[in-house]
């Protein structure tokens, strides 16, 4: 849900916003036309997927994050960059930035990275037309991901930094959907996400926060589309999964002793995965590019026998590449134990 009184609060402050010359235009995932900056050397992230996206391509830029990093998650990362300021965000649930705040960063562009509904195409149109900054809007799912680090690459005059991430990201999606491809959805293992302690909150079908799950497994709750809700226990029992992912360590530490879930299937079969979350979460959370390590982890999980690569081998090169930092043999340990 996006607080339009953030818009009207820095309303006044956009009118006397500085009027920026730009000699060319390029279209956005959405197809709206984006000044393209002469330079960009100050970017603010509308959100935590804009954030990650632009810190793994070109962390120079980053003006600041949406929520400011704990210092177990800057042991992952340039420790330069983890730790500039909390510049709230502008998209999403509890957004704080208004427009006088962005416009007090001077950016040269502002980027948003995620969904291109027509929601956040309002948005995008509203906030570049009232700060006369170019306002872009990337496609943060699987299948977008490439072609967004191209756009961004060249908004911001790194196309070669930009194709190698987007090469990265083809061929991985290319190998595990190829390989999982063969095998009908109705023979894949039913999964369940679990969120929260009592891990009774969920993904529905087609919602990004399960997309890892829903291409290659079988998301039990994808039935009903929608976004994030709230499940029953009894509907858990119905759906019965063969496994069961969750991002929460207190559930995934109380799960097996807890009566109500004992007779579920993945947990009499003790296949209940805590996802590594270090320095952003494998799964989701936030749904960004950080998840191309986690469809490798999931992949692994669900069909052992058909992905025999060494996840710690992945992971170290996978951070190398994105995150500019070269995990040890004991930070690998930490990350895929899903501690935090």
């Amino acid at each position: 849900m996006i607080d339009r009184r953030a818009l009207i609060a820095g309303l006044s402050a956009a009118l006397i916003a500085p009027r920026y010359a730009f000699a060319e235009t390029m279209k956005d995932s959405a197809g709206r036309t984006v000044p393209v900056p002469a330079k960009v050397s100050r970017v603010f992230p509308a959100g935590p997927p804009a954030a990650i996206l632009l810190y793994t391509l070109a962390p120079d830029l980053l003006i600041g994050w949406p929520r400011a990093n704990r210092p177990e998650e800057c042991v992952y990362m340039l420790p330069e960059i983890c730790t500039r300021p909390e510049v709230g965000r502008i998209t999403g649930r509890g957004n704080t930035a208004n427009l006088e705040t962005v416009l007090a960063l001077k950016p040269d562009l502002i980027l948003d990275v995620g969904s291109t509904s027509a929601t956040f195409v309002s948005l995008a149109d509203r906030v570049q037309e009232q700060t006369s900054i170019s306002y872009a809007l990337l496609d943060g799912r699987f299948a977008g991901i490439a072609n967004s680090y191209r756009s961004l690459g060249a908004l911001i005059s790194r196309p070669e930094d930009a194709e190698k991430l987007a090469r990265y990201t083809e061929d991985t999606l290319k190998t595990i959907v190829g390989r999982v491809e063969p095998i009908a959805v109705s023979e894949r293992p039913k999964v369940y996400y679990a969120r929260g302690p009592r891990g009774l909150a969920t993904g529905l079908g087609g919602s990004i926060n399960v997309e890892t799950i829903e291409l290659i497994g079988r998301n039990v709750a994808g039935e009903t589309s929608g976004g994030l809700a709230n499940v029953s226990i009894e509907q858990i029992l119905v759906w019965n999964p063969d496994v069961i992912v969750t991002i929460d360590q207190e559930f995934a530490a109380s799960v097996r002793s807890d009566p109500s879930w004992a007779s579920v299937k993945a947990v009499r079969d003790n296949r209940v995965h805590l996802s590594p979350k270090m320095p952003f979460g494998w799964v989701d959370f936030p749904p960004s590019m950080n998840r191309l390590i986690g469809l490798w982890w999931l992949a692994k999980i669900l069909y052992p026998e058909r992905f025999p690569e060494d996840l710690r081998a992945l992971t170290q090169d996978f951070y190398s590449r994105f995150y500019h930092v070269t995990p040890t043999a004991a930070q690998i340990d930490h990350v895929l134990a899903g501690r935090d």
